[in-house]
Formats: structure tokens, sequence, C-alpha cells
């Protein structure tokens, strides 16, 4: 699919998928900056008395898509500093080789995450928190922060703190059989670096404990996560060549993704008449050979976009006169999209999207609007040119499609029966009356 972006708002991803027969792997990785709250900062206390305790890694855990019975093994690095990250870029989340990132010095061994147990309840004399992910640094990350670093040198101001702390890079090993993504939230107060030490003010005879954070920054902080999918050996990968052949399987994964072209020919060839209800059915086609592996724990998406693509100017545009905006975002409760499930003979879970193309399908007939060619896709942030429905069609805007009126990213895939699959095609449904 096209270009996804990941906004500094958003649920972060970090994982690997590696036994995905339909769809291939995935690998997700993070890249962050964690600063003071204001410069030029100074540890809270003496600093000639200051014991470092600990640095501890805190992050915001918000969910995660597939398999939580096999565990992720994460590594925690330095970025280096000749590839530190820049606040006022907005990664490509799917072209990681346009901005790369090299590690350096490891600062933690590599940890084990058990997603089942993410959920658990933290409750110490710092925080009453959970869902957290917790990982203890190396003591001389502990050491380096809080008795190295002071507002004589790092914590001058945030672009020497840059130079001497380019930020953390997070990755998942690839190894089997690690099968989940998990979703993180860099702006959530879950998320910081906890720095944990003791001290005493001066003359004091009693030690306090204390603990200082590192926080994500929305203006000063950079971020880059990236998402790879290595699609060799999957079903999908012998998919992907477009024909003039009608094909039975179709696959829509969420971005960064794939994406469906669908055409009517016959539409544009229907007489006038009084169209009552058009809706397009589309019918997922399960992985019989792993209903009780794969296909239990990759879920499809909770959304798929039905819209029109424009070649030429390289964006979307919404079905006329059935996909409508509002100030409330998209009437995707009336057009469709929506995920829905149903029980059919030999399958108690089917899933399905349907949409509502009956104005559409009205103005072709009657006035002989354009039929044109349809793309389905699972969005991530995307974005669609948005013109009213008939007669009001002299103007269009841009209307961005964040997360919540679509997926998160990376989250969902679907096989779904073709045109010319035999038991779930994929069909336009026309109910009318003759004039």
């Amino acid at each position: 699919s096209d270009t996804t972006r990941i906004y500094k708002q958003d649920n972060h991803v970090l994982g690997t998928i590696n036994t995905d027969p339909l769809f291939g792997k995935t690998s997700a990785s993070m890249n962050f900056e964690l600063l003071p709250n204001y410069f030029p900062f100074a540890i809270p206390g003496t600093k000639d008395s200051t014991v470092a305790d600990s640095a501890v890694l805190i992050l915001s855990y918000k969910g995660f898509y597939g398999d939580s019975s096999q565990p992720l093994r994460i590594s925690v690095n330095e970025i280096a500093q000749s590839t530190p990250l820049d606040p006022y870029i907005t990664y490509p989340a799917n072209f990681p080789n346009k901005y790369p990132i090299t590690l350096g010095a490891s600062l933690a061994p590599t940890q084990t995450i058990d997603i089942r147990r993410l959920g658990d309840s933290v409750n110490n004399r710092f925080e009453k928190a959970n869902n957290q992910i917790r990982i203890k640094l190396n003591d001389a990350v502990a050491r380096r922060f809080l008795k190295t670093y002071d507002s004589t040198n790092a914590y001058r101001n945030d672009t020497i703190f840059k130079t001497f702390f380019a930020g953390i890079a997070l990755r998942a090993e690839t190894a089997n059989p690690a099968n989940a993504l998990l979703y993180i939230n860099l702006l959530d107060t879950n998320t910081k670096l906890a720095l944990y030490y003791n001290t005493s003010t001066t003359g004091a005879t009693i030690r306090d404990t204390n603990v200082i954070y590192f926080r994500f920054n929305s203006f000063n902080s950079g971020d880059a996560n990236y998402i790879t999918r290595a699609r060799s050996g999957s079903e999908v990968a012998n998919r992907l060549t477009t024909t003039s052949k009608p094909d039975s399987l179709v696959y829509v994964q969420a971005s960064p993704g794939t994406y469906v072209r669908i055409k009517i020919p016959a539409l544009g060839g229907l007489t006038n008449r009084i169209i009552h209800r058009a809706e397009l059915i589309t019918e997922q086609i399960p992985d019989d050979a792993n209903l009780l592996t794969s296909e239990r724990y990759m879920e499809p998406p909770r959304m798929l976009l039905l819209s029109i693509y424009d070649s030429a100017k390289k964006r979307n545009r919404n079905i006329p006169n059935d996909y409508g905006i509002s100030d409330g975002g998209p009437n995707t409760a009336n057009f469709g999209g929506y995920l829905t499930y149903k029980s059919v003979p030999g399958y108690d879970r089917l899933a399905g999207y349907n949409f509502n193309l009956t104005r559409y399908v009205q103005g072709i007939v009657t006035r002989k609007d354009t039929s044109f060619a349809l793309r389905l896709t699972a969005p991530t942030n995307d974005s669609i040119n948005y013109t009213p429905a008939y007669p009001n069609t002299s103007f269009s805007q841009m209307f961005y499609l964040s997360p919540t009126f679509g997926n998160f990213v990376g989250d969902g895939r679907v096989r779904l029966g073709g045109g010319s699959h035999t038991r779930f095609r994929m069909r336009l449904r026309i109910v009318y009356s003759r004039i």
C-alpha cells in the first residue's frame, strides 16, 4: 500500500509475526526519545551524596495483535549518534530504509515478555498502575543519568542532551515461535524512564529514596516506528499480480498492507430503474488448515474502507452519494465497513463486511454517472477526498481518517472471497423496481 504514517499520539507497534501462512511475516521496531521535563535540568538533592539505585524503562501497554501465548524477546539499545532522530519528521512506517536507524550499545539484557501478564498491577511507594511493560536497564545507565550527567554538560539544553544520548531503540527477536505485535503509547503517562536514587540534603542525616521521570515530549521528542512485511513464501505472494481475470480469493491487510481492486463491469449497462437497495457483500474465506492456530488469533481488521482511487492525484475519493462525512466523522454505521460475524454451515464465526451503495447505483442508472473501479483497504491514518452528495458536487475537501475511523497500524488481516469464488463470492446485491 501507500506510505503509512504513525503520529506521536498514535499507539506504536513492537513485535514480530513469524508464522502467518496467508500473509507472511511482520516485524516492528520502535525508536524514540525520552527527555527531562525542563532544561537546564538538575537531579534534586546533593550531587556528591547521590547514589544511583536503578533505571527502569516503563512503557504504556495498550494491547496486542496475534498470539499472546508465545512470549516476545525484546532487545533495548541506545540509538547511535550517527543516526539521531529528528522530532520534526514523521517517519514513514513502511519505508525504514529511507531513514535508517543504527543501533548503539545495549542498555539492558534481552527481555522475555509474557503478554498474558502485561495487565498485572504495579503497586509501590512511587506509583499504582497496570498495563505497563517494565524493563530494568543496566546499572551503568542509572549511574550515567544520575551521576555523570548534570546541568553543566548533558542537561544544559535539549540539543546538547541529544548529543550525549540519541534515544532508545527497541527490537523484537525474529526467532520462532513469536507471533504477536504489542501496542505502546508514548504520550501516555505510563511511558517514562524512571531513575531511582537516594540522596541527602545538606546537613541531613536521613537519606531519601526518590525517583525522577524522563518522558516523551510531543514537541521535542523524535520517534520512528518501522514495520516490515515479508510475504515471500506466503499464500498472498502468489496473488499480488494484477490480471484481467476475476480472482476467487482476495486479501486485505491493515496498513502497511494489501488492498483489493474491485470492478463491476455490468453496472454501467443497467437501464433506469428505482434502486431500493444496492449492497456490496464480502465474506471471509477461512483457512481450513489453520482454523485452530493462525486463523484463531490473526483477527480480521475492525473496519474496511471502500473508496475510489484517483491514480492521477494519488489519493482516495469517497463513493459518490453514499459515503458521507459530518462533524461527527464518516457515516460508517450507515455506509458499512465495520466487521461483522455470522454463522454458516461449517463455520460458527465467519467474518464479513457489507457496503451500502444504493444512491451510488441510482446515480449510475438514472443520471448515467460514472461506474468507477473501487478499492477495498484496511486504513490507518489515511485520508479521503470528500465530495458531498448530488447535487452539491461543486466542491471537495480532504478529510483525515485517524485510527478512530479505521484501524491501529498492522492490526488485522482477512482473506475474502473474490468474484469467482464458488461459495463465498463477492457480489453486488440489488433490490429494484422497474419504471
